[in-house]
């Protein structure tokens, strides 16, 4: 009987796999007997495989990442006709109508990060233009892909991840009035603006960090090594990304506050430099818990 202990295995040197590929007719040869097939058999099997490559599972996507699959250009779409007015205006229902489009400065300021994204090289090598189904978002990746020569069949709308942040209560206030928001912001990541009954949702910074998460996980699962733009329509889904993504203090994300048709690459010297002194800046390395 053929023994199966380890130092029965070790005393014969595990074969090749050359010498593991029997040939189909075997048994049929004279030479070879049932004692040698089983032996031979037995060490095919106990010896470690030569030819698998180690699989890479990618897993489930965390903040901060450990590393990035691919490169990310974040854009903030150009001022909106609301925003023109000073208006807020985040509720969903209105998300696709042409009242959400871009202003004329809006273009303008849009054409501009189409021409910046041109002078960093983002789309030589082609790339995915990923908006928000936003009206002002979907004109800009428009354009942006007009002046960087891509296809239209490289737009994807994005229907729910990166819409704008719901501020309930704040719906057709004056802009300025943001700072509140951000103040509460300040205070925790868990604290929603008040809520309204019109539909606006009134989203946390931890709701908006569960959205973009969501996102990052999809884009990282569907491309690899490519170029992605988010093109955002407004501030707020981008600051908390990038804080995320550099496992910075998601309460501070204001102060990475991104201008309307504003572009940034998603990497470590992008980050603009905290107004507060250095030991002022706080870290999170388990977003989005970092009160």
């Amino acid at each position: 009987m053929l023994s199966s202990s380890p130092a029965a295995i070790t005393a014969h040197p595990p074969p090749s796999p050359e010498s593991c590929k029997l040939p189909l007719n075997l048994l049929s040869l004279p030479q070879i007997t049932r004692r040698y097939l089983f032996k031979t058999l037995s060490l095919c099997l106990a010896a470690p495989s030569l030819s698998v490559a180690p699989v890479h599972a990618r897993g489930l996507f965390q903040m901060p990442p450990l590393r990035l699959s691919n490169r990310y250009y974040l854009v903030r779409a150009g001022e909106s006709d609301y925003e023109s007015l000073g208006i807020i205006n985040t509720n969903p229902v209105a998300k696709t109508s042409v009242d959400s489009g871009l202003s004329e400065k809006g273009k303008k300021q849009t054409v501009r990060a189409a021409l910046q994204l041109k002078t960093m090289g983002a789309c030589d090598r082609n790339c995915w233009l990923w908006p928000s189904i936003t009206q002002r978002a979907y004109q800009a990746a428009e354009i942006i892909a007009s002046i960087n020569g891509i296809s239209r069949s490289y737009i994807v709308p994005e229907y729910s991840f990166l819409d704008a942040r719901g501020l309930g209560a704040y719906e057709g206030k004056k802009l300025d009035s943001i700072s509140e928001v951000y103040a509460l912001d300040s205070i925790s990541m868990k604290t929603k603006p008040p809520p309204i009954s019109d539909g606006t949702p009134n989203e946390s910074v931890s709701d908006v960090f569960v959205r973009v998460t969501q996102l990052m996980s999809i884009l990282e699962t569907q491309y690899s090594e490519d170029t992605v733009v988010i093109v955002s329509p407004d501030s707020d889904n981008l600051s908390v990304l990038q804080a995320g993504i550099q496992g910075l203090d998601l309460r501070r994300h204001s102060e990475l506050y991104f201008g309307p048709g504003e572009v940034r690459l998603l990497d470590a010297d992008s980050i603009p430099v905290y107004k507060q002194p250095a030991s002022a800046v706080y870290k999170c390395t388990n977003p989005p818990n970092c009160d």
